[in-house]
C-alpha cells in the first residue's frame, strides 16, 4: 500500500478517534437549571404542575418510561409486561436489584403501595407483610381526573417481582398512563415515617436523590451512586433547580454564567442567544395548549351567547404575534395539530368584535350594560404554552373593553393560583391555564382537561353529557382509527358549546450554555437529566 495512503488512513483514524473521545461523557460537576417558579410539592401522586414534576422526573421512576424525544413506551422499573386477550389484566415483571434512595429494596409490594395509596377503595394485596397505607390528606388530582378508580379494580403483588393489575373496564391509554408522573413508585418506608412531610423529603429510585429545598429559591439533588441503569448515567454530581421568576433576569443569569439552562426565555431573547458564542439552543414543537377557561359553576357563565361574545372579542392572533413572537401558533383546537385525532374541520374562533357585540346583546347585555365587572385570572409564572401570563391578560382585557366588557386582572403566587382556581371561587370569572401532554394520547387532553362530568377535580368544570359519553367511548375503544373519529367529534362538541377558548400552541426553544451536553427536550415537558453531562 502506498505510503501516502497509509498516512491518510492514520490521519482519519486519529481525527475520528479524537471526535469519539470528545463525545465521551465526563463525570462530575454541578448543573444549575434556571426555571420560572418553585415547585409546589414533590409527591408525584398529588402534584399537577410542571415545576413540581421536573424535579420528580429525576427523583422517581415509573413502571414504564417514554423514550427520548417521543411518547413511545419502553421498559422502566418493569422490564416487561403481559396483557390478557380481553385487555383487562396487565402483569408487570419487575427489575431485580433496584434500591430506593433510603437503601430499602424496590419490589412488587412497593408498587402496590405506591399506586394503591391513590385508590378510593383500596383493593390491594401485598406479597409480604406489606404496610398499612395512611389515609389520604387530599385527593390525588391526576388519579381522580383520569377516573382511575373506575378503571383499576385491584392490584396484587403475586411475588416479589410480579405485579398484577386487574381493570374494571378496557382502558386503551392504560399502559401510556402508567408512564406518567402520578404513577411513579415511591419508597413506602420513607412515606410511612412521615406522610405529611414526604412531599418535602421525597425518596424514589431515580438517578438523583433529594438533598434540600430552600423555598422559593432552590432545590438541590445529588447523584444516586447506586443507580441501577449505570450504562446511561448519571454523570452530574449535583443538580440545582433555581427559581428565577423574571424571564429577562433568568436569561441574564444564563449569559453571566449563573445558570446552565434557561427555561422559558422571552421570545425576544432567542435572537440574542443565537449570536452568543457561549450559548446554544434546543428546540421542539410543543405538545401543549394554552387556553382561557370560564368559571362554569357561576350562573353568569352558563349563558352560551356570553361565552361566544368572549371568544369573538379576543384577538388571539395578535396575542401570538406580539407576545409569543414566532414561538407559537393560534390554537384551532384544544389538542395540538401534531396529535392523532386532531379535527381539521373545526375552524377555531374567529376574531370579530362586531359579532362579539351582537352576541353580547343576545346574551342580554347590549354594549355591556348591566354586565358586572369580570375578573380575568392571569398566570404568574411562564409555562411552555404561555410565556407571559400577565401580558396576555392585559391584551385580553383590552380586547374585551373594545366590545363593552369591563374586566380586571387578578393574580396570585403559583401555588395559591392553582389551589384557589381548583376551588372554583365566586371571585373568578375567566382564568388562564394550559397543559403539556403527559403521554401523547388525545384522552390526556380532552378528558383530563375538559370533561367536568367525570370529576369535580377537572379544572374547567364544563358539563356536557354528549362530550362525557364520547370520552368514555374513547377510552374503551381499542382501535386507534375509531378512537380518532370519536375525539374529532368531541372537539366539535366543545367548539360549538364554547367550553373553553383555545389560545395557542407554543414551540419550545430554550438557550443553554455550550458546556451542557446531551440535554434533550421532551414532548411531555419532562426534564430528564440522567444522561446529561458538562464538558468542563
Amino acid at each position: 500500500m502506498p505510503r501516502k495512503v497509509l498516512v491518510l488512513i492514520a490521519i482519519i483514524f486519529f481525527v475520528t478517534a479524537g471526535m469519539a473521545l470528545a463525545q465521551t461523557p465526563k463525570q462530575g460537576g454541578t448543573l444549575v437549571f434556571g426555571r420560572g417558579g418553585d415547585s409546589v410539592g414533590l409527591d408525584p401522586a398529588y402534584e399537577t404542575d410542571g415545576n413540581s414534576f421536573m424535579v420528580c422526573d429525576n427523583v422517581f421512576e415509573a413502571l414504564v418510561f417514554y423514550k427520548d424525544e417521543t411518547t413511545d413506551i419502553e421498559p422502566g422499573l418493569a422490564h416487561s409486561w403481559d396483557i390478557s386477550p380481553d385487555g383487562k389484566t396487565y402483569t408487570f415483571h419487575l427489575r431485580k436489584g433496584v434500591k430506593f434512595h433510603d437503601g430499602t429494596p424496590f419490589n412488587a409490594d412497593a408498587v402496590v403501595f405506591s399506586i394503591g395509596r391513590m385508590m378510593k377503595e383500596r383493593n390491594v394485596k401485598f406479597f409480604g407483610k406489606g404496610w398499612d397505607i395512611p389515609k389520604q390528606e387530599r385527593p390525588p388530582e391526576y388519579w381522580v381526573s383520569m377516573e382511575m378508580d373506575d378503571t383499576i379494580g385491584s392490584i396484587e403483588a403475586v411475588d416479589d417481582y410480579t405485579v398484577l393489575f386487574k381493570l374494571k373496564r378496557v382502558e386503551a391509554p392504560f399502559l401510556a398512563n402508567m408512564g406518567m408522573d402520578f404513577a411513579d413508585i415511591i419508597s413506602p418506608t420513607a412515606f410511612v415515617k412521615n406522610p405529611k412531610e414526604f412531599l418535602r423529603n421525597p425518596v424514589g429510585t431515580g438517578p438523583f436523590r433529594f438533598i434540600k429545598w430552600v423555598k422559593d429559591d432552590n432545590i438541590t439533588l445529588e447523584k444516586n451512586k447506586d443507580y441501577w441503569n449505570k450504562g446511561k448515567g448519571p454523570y452530574l454530581d449535583k443538580l440545582v433547580f433555581r427559581a428565577i421568576p423574571e424571564n429577562s433576569v433568568r436569561f441574564l443569569e444564563l449569559k453571566s454564567g449563573g445558570i446552565h439552562i434557561c427555561q422559558f426565555p422571552n421570545p425576544a431573547d432567542i435572537p440574542m442567544a443565537k449570536k452568543d458564542a457561549s450559548l446554544k439552543l434546543v428546540s421542539q414543537p410543543g405538545m401543549n395548549i394554552g387556553y382561557l377557561g370560564f368559571n362554569h359553576t357561576k350562573a353568569l357563565w352558563k349563558n352560551l351567547a356570553l361565552r361566544k361574545a368572549i371568544a369573538a372579542a379576543i384577538n388571539r392572533k395578535a396575542i401570538v404575534d406580539n407576545i409569543y413572537q414566532g414561538m407559537g401558533e393560534v390554537a384551532q383546537n384544544p389538542i395540538p395539530p401534531t396529535m392523532w385525532g386532531f379535527n381539521e374541520d373545526v375552524a377555531g374562533y374567529a376574531y370579530n368584535p362586531e359579532q362579539a357585540k351582537k352576541y353580547l346583546a343576545e346574551a342580554g347585555y347590549p354594549e355591556g350594560k348591566d354586565l358586572p365587572e369580570i375578573t380575568l385570572w392571569s398566570m404568574p409564572v411562564p409555562r411552555p404554552y404561555n410565556p407571559e401570563g400577565l401580558k396576555v391578560g392585559v391584551a385580553m382585557i383590552g380586547d374585551l373593553k373594545k366590545v363593552g366588557i369591563s374586566s380586571r386582572i387578578v393574580s396570585y403566587d403559583w401555588g395559591t393560583y392553582l389551589k384557589r382556581q381548583r376551588q372554583q371561587p365566586d371571585d373568578m370569572d375567566l382564568f388562564q391555564l394550559g397543559w403539556t401532554g403527559d403521554n401523547g394520547d388525545p384522552d390526556n387532553f380532552l378528558a383530563v382537561l375538559f370533561d367536568g362530568l367525570a370529576s369535580e377535580s377537572i379544572r374547567t368544570q364544563w358539563h356536557n353529557e354528549e362530550y362525557h359519553k364520547l370520552m368514555q367511548q374513547g377510552r374503551q375503544t381499542i382501535d386507534q382509527g375509531k378512537r380518532a373519529e370519536i375525539y374529532k367529534q368531541a372537539q366539535k362538541v366543545l367548539f360549538d358549546d364554547v367550553g373553553v377558548i383555545p389560545i395557542a400552541h407554543s414551540t419550545v426553544t430554550w438557550p443553554l450554555h455550550k458546556s451542557v451536553m446531551n440535554f434533550k427536550l421532551h414532548p411531555t415537558a419532562s426534564i430528564r437529566m440522567l444522561s446529561v453531562w458538562l464538558d468542563r
